[in-house]
């Protein structure tokens, strides 16, 4: 019972943190409108938080490694609610670019810890289907919190949304003071010797797919509202329910890829990168037909819901098995390599969007997918 209610409160970390983080994908506009601001300059918020989040993750995940973990998550938490609550606050742009840089500083180091627990209280050959529900949990958040961001914000004020977030902050909190175990075994080492892990094969190449195939996605993702509204002709009233279902795929996806990684392991990746490829090749075909357009973008959701889950159990059966002192380490590369991606895919989705249609970012994010497929060749073949 204690377990199925840990696995419960990770998860419902995750969704506080993938609202936190997703939801000005959905308010992008009615930040850029509150603050007379342009559409490319509040996109911004999206590179700077995921820039944020990469170079702080590793960072401060290895610094606090050698204390307690419960207390350092905690103090993360208290960091996190007060971003979060100054994001509500802000009185103009640049304190709310100040806001989602302390968020950002600290929501890798809370998911890379509930990952480290994720890894203490399952048993290994449950470890692969808890880490993919984990990752549900920012799947999740597209699905009930962007939407239900996106309807505050048109109810009332997207500094609501944001105020709701830090409610659920205190709720969750209280969840993961009460299931998370106090105390729990700790391999420490020195910097130099956690490092170790990011000089493995394996990693460097799990690395380079993770960050490919995330800058494939937001590409589009970074657009994925105006692509929908501007460029599929939907209205604002059907938005809602398409981005509900678009996450949905992103769930399915990731509990497809639980059942793949406990089954293949990372066998599979090539296939699921070459997948992603040729989505994203015929996208600007597709978006020539508005539901032809929602259902492509459906399938590549999908697709891009699995890698994640599935190179992050690797990353913690790699530490696991060969470098126990860099767990910590390990369970932040999948958040790290995310938010490289998400910076290195909305940064060039914000400067392409200058030089080609909105329509056309499907063959700037194949450039990065061709990589992903490059590199899960090289992957699998380390592996075997």
């Amino acid at each position: 019972m204690k377990y199925r209610l840990q696995s419960i409160v990770f998860v419902l970390t995750a969704f506080l943190l993938g609202c936190n983080e997703f939801m000005v994908v959905g308010v992008i506009s009615n930040i850029a409108k509150s603050y007379h601001a342009s559409l490319s300059t509040v996109g911004l918020l999206v590179t700077f938080f995921a820039i944020t989040y990469a170079v702080c993750t590793p960072v401060l995940t290895t610094l606090t490694s050698k204390y307690n973990r419960f207390k350092v998550l905690m103090a993360m938490l208290i960091v996190f609610w007060i971003g979060n609550t100054m994001t509500a606050l802000a009185p103009n742009l640049f304190w709310l670019f100040v806001a989602r840089i302390i968020t950002a500083a600290v929501a890798g180091v809370i998911i890379s810890l509930i990952l480290v627990f994720v890894s203490v209280i399952a048993p290994l050959e449950k470890r692969s289907m808890l880490v993919a529900a984990v990752f549900s949990g920012f799947s999740t958040a597209t699905i009930i919190g962007v939407p239900i961001g996106t309807t505050i914000s048109m109810l009332s004020s997207w500094h609501i949304s944001f105020l709701v977030i830090s409610v659920l902050t205190i709720i969750i909190g209280a969840g993961l003071y009460w299931l998370v175990p106090r105390q729990s075994s700790q391999v420490t080492g020195s910097i130099k010797s956690q490092l170790r892990l990011m000089a493995d094969r394996r990693i460097v190449l799990g690395v380079v797919v993770m960050i490919a195939l995330m800058a494939a996605e937001y590409t589009f993702y970074t657009y994925i509202r105006p692509i929908i509204t501007d460029v599929l002709g939907f209205s604002a009233g059907q938005l809602n329910w398409l981005l509900g279902l678009i996450g949905v795929m992103f769930i399915i996806g990731n509990t497809c890829a639980g059942i793949i990684s406990s089954h293949y392991g990372i066998t599979k990746m090539p296939l699921i990168s070459a997948a992603c490829l040729v989505l994203l090749l015929v996208m600007g075909v597709a978006f020539h037909l508005s539901w032809l357009g929602i259902g492509l973008l459906c399938v590549i959701c999908f697709v891009l819901g699995m890698p994640g889950s599935i190179l992050q159990v690797m990353f913690l059966n790699v530490a696991d098995s060969n470098y126990p002192e860099a767990m910590s380490l390990a369970s932040s590369l999948n958040p790290i390599c995310t938010n490289i991606g998400v910076s290195v895919g909305s940064l060039v989705a914000s400067i392409s969007v200058n030089f080609v249609p909105i329509s056309q970012v499907g063959y700037i994010g194949a450039i990065f997918a061709l990589i992903g497929v490059v590199g899960t060749m090289m992957l699998v073949k380390t592996r075997a």
